[in-house]
C-alpha cells in the first residue's frame, strides 16, 4: 500500500507542473456510462455492480462483475454518436479481476475545404480509446486497480495516438456505509503527434471522492473533487469579461468559486431493490457554460434512472450543458455467464 500512496503523491506533484497549457485527447474527460453521467460526470467512490464505473476507476472492479458486459450509446450534439463497450472477468485462481473496453466517438462526415471555402472532399473524424484493467483486494476493506489504455484521434490527414494509465485505490467500510477513493487519471504521453504540431500533454486528473449511504433512508450521497493537482482550473478571458461586465468568472467570491469549481455532487435514491434514481450537479460545467446573466436553466445538472428487468440492468441518463440543450445516454448491463455458462468454462480451463 505504501508504494501506491507514494505513486499518487509523485504523480500529483509531477503533473501539477505540467498543466500550464492545453491538453490533447480531451474526449477522455467525458463519461462513458449512464450511472456515471447521472452522478454529474465525475464519481470514483460509488459502489455498484456496474462495470461501466470500473472502466472509469479500476479500483471499483469486483469479482461480482465476472463476465458482465456493459454496452452504451450516446446521442450527442450535431449528430455525434458515442459508443462504449466494456467486459469483466474474475480469475479465481489468481484472485484478480480483469476487464477490457473501448470508447468510440463518431463525428459523422464533414466537408474538407481550402482557405477560400472550396470543397475538396469529405472526411470522417474519429476518437477512440481501448483499455485493459486489473484489480485486487488488500485486507478486508481496500481494493486497488490500474487501467492501461491506447488512445487514437484521426481528423483527415491529422492523426495522433498515445498511451496512458489510470490507477486507483478504493476503501469501503460496510458497517458505516462509507466508501472513499483516490484516482490518478490519464497519466501518459503522445506516441505520435499531429502533423506540424508540437507534442501535447494528456488531460491528467487527480480525483478524490467519498460516498455515504444513510442507514435509515434509501439514499446515498457522493462528493467528488476533480483536478485536485491544480487549484485554479478556470479559464479567464479578461477582455471578454470586461466588455460584458463579468467579474470573478460568475462568482462574487472569487476564491470560493475556485474551490467549488472542483466539486461534483451526486445523490442516488434506491426506490426498490431493482429501481434507482440519480441526480448530479457539476459546478465547473455550470460555471463554464453559463451565458452571462441570462437564464441558464438546469445547466450543470444531470439525472438518470436504473431498472432491473429480469437479468438485465437498463440505465438512462440525461445531462444538461446549457439552457435547452442536453444529451441522452442509454446503457445495458448483463451477466453473460447467466446465459452462456462462461464461468464454468473458465473453471474447466483453469482460470
Amino acid at each position: 500500500m505504501c508504494y501506491i500512496i507514494l505513486f499518487f503523491t509523485f504523480s500529483g506533484n509531477l503533473c501539477a507542473q505540467m498543466l500550464g497549457g492545453n491538453s490533447t485527447f480531451n474526449f477522455l474527460k467525458l463519461s462513458n456510462t449512464p450511472q456515471l453521467t447521472a452522478l454529474g460526470g465525475v464519481n470514483i467512490s460509488q459502489t455498484s455492480n456496474d462495470i461501466g464505473l470500473a472502466f472509469n476507476n479500476p479500483a471499483l472492479l469486483r469479482p461480482e462483475m465476472h463476465t458482465q458486459i456493459n454496452t452504451v450509446f450516446n446521442d450527442f450534439y450535431s449528430g455525434i454518436k458515442v459508443y462504449h463497450l466494456s467486459w469483466g472477468y474474475h480469475l479465481k485462481k489468481m484472485n484478480t479481476n480483469i476487464a477490457g473496453g473501448i470508447h468510440y466517438f463518431d463525428y459523422g462526415h464533414l466537408s474538407e475545404t481550402d482557405a477560400s471555402g472550396n470543397i475538396l472532399g469529405r472526411f470522417s473524424p474519429r476518437d477512440w480509446s481501448v483499455q485493459l484493467a486489473a484489480s485486487r483486494q488488500y485486507l478486508s476493506r481496500w481494493h486497488y486497480g490500474m487501467n492501461v489504455k491506447f488512445i487514437n484521434s484521426s481528423y483527415a490527414q491529422y492523426t495522433s495516438n498515445g498511451i496512458a494509465l489510470d490507477a486507483g485505490v478504493h476503501y469501503t467500510d460496510s458497517s458505516k456505509l462509507f466508501s472513499a477513493s483516490v484516482l490518478v487519471k490519464n497519466l501518459g504521453f503522445q506516441l505520435k503527434k499531429y502533423a506540424g504540431s508540437r507534442s501535447e500533454e494528456l488531460p491528467f486528473d487527480l480525483q478524490l471522492g467519498a460516498t455515504i449511504k444513510l442507514r435509515n433512508a434509501p439514499l446515498a450521497f457522493s462528493l467528488t473533487a476533480q483536478r485536485c493537482n491544480r487549484f485554479n482550473i478556470r479559464f479567464e478571458d479578461t477582455l471578454f469579461n470586461n466588455e460584458n461586465g463579468f467579474t470573478g468568472g460568475g462568482y462574487k467570491n472569487f476564491t470560493l468559486g475556485k474551490l467549488t469549481d472542483h466539486l461534483v455532487f451526486g445523490t442516488t435514491i434506491f426506490i426498490t431493490k431493482n429501481i434507482e434514481a440519480i441526480v448530479g450537479y457539476n459546478f465547473l460545467r455550470r460555471r463554464e457554460l453559463n451565458i452571462g446573466n441570462t437564464g441558464n436553466g438546469l445547466n450543470g445538472f444531470s439525472m438518470g434512472a436504473g431498472v432491473k428487468l429480469g437479468k438485465l440492468w437498463f440505465r438512462y441518463a440525461r445531462a444538461y450543458y446549457q439552457s435547452g440543450t442536453a444529451f441522452n445516454q442509454i446503457g445495458l448491463n448483463m451477466q453473460l455467464n447467466q446465459y452462456f455458462g462462461l464461468g464454468k468454462l473458465g473453471e474447466k480451463m483453469g482460470w
